[in-house]
C-alpha cells in the first residue's frame, strides 16, 4: 500500500514527515500493526479537513495510549485498555484503536460514553477512506 497515493485522492487531507517508531513497542510492550507502521514511515499522522487527527503522530500514538493505560480515573470508569493499541480520534472524544490482543487488523471504535469497543472497518487503508470520504466526526455510526 502507497498511502500517500491514497490520500492524494483527497486534496483536504493533510500528511506529514514521517515520523519515529522506535519507542512506541518497547515501552508499550506490543508491535505496531503492520499498516499503522508502513503508514508512520511514510506520515506521521493524517489530518482531515476539519482538522481532525484521523491518525495520530507516533509521539501521540505513545503519549495517549500510556495515559489511557496508567490513569488510575480511567481504571476506575472504563474495562482495561492494555489489548488496545489507540492511534486517531473522531475529535470528539472517541478513540480508535486496533486490539493488540489477540493481535487484529480491523479497526475498532471506542466510545467514551459507553465505554463500547465497535468494529469499524476492516483495515486501515478502508478506516482511511471512510474518515476522509465522510462530512462529519460520526461517519462510523
Amino acid at each position: 500500500m502507497i498511502w500517500r497515493e491514497l490520500v492524494q485522492a483527497f486534496p483536504s487531507a493533510e500528511l506529514r514527515d514521517p515520523g519515529t517508531l522506535d519507542r512506541i513497542e518497547s515501552v508499550l510492550g506490543q508491535r505496531l500493526p503492520d499498516d499503522l507502521r508502513s503508514f508512520l514511515l511514510e506520515s506521521d499522522g493524517l489530518t482531515d479537513a476539519y482538522g481532525t487527527d484521523v491518525i495520530w503522530s507516533a509521539e501521540r500514538i505513545l503519549g495517549d495510549n500510556r495515559s489511557f493505560r496508567n490513569d488510575e480515573q480511567y481504571k476506575s470508569l472504563y474495562m482495561e485498555f492494555d489489548s488496545l493499541m489507540f492511534f486517531g480520534d473522531n475529535g470528539g472524544g472517541d478513540q480508535f484503536a486496533f486490539v493488540r490482543r489477540p493481535e487484529r487488523n480491523e479497526v475498532f471504535v471506542w466510545d467514551h460514553e459507553t465505554d463500547s469497543r465497535t468494529l469499524v472497518a476492516p483495515s486501515l487503508e478502508r478506516y482511511v477512506r471512510s474518515a476522509l470520504e465522510s462530512d462529519g466526526e460520526d461517519w462510523y455510526r
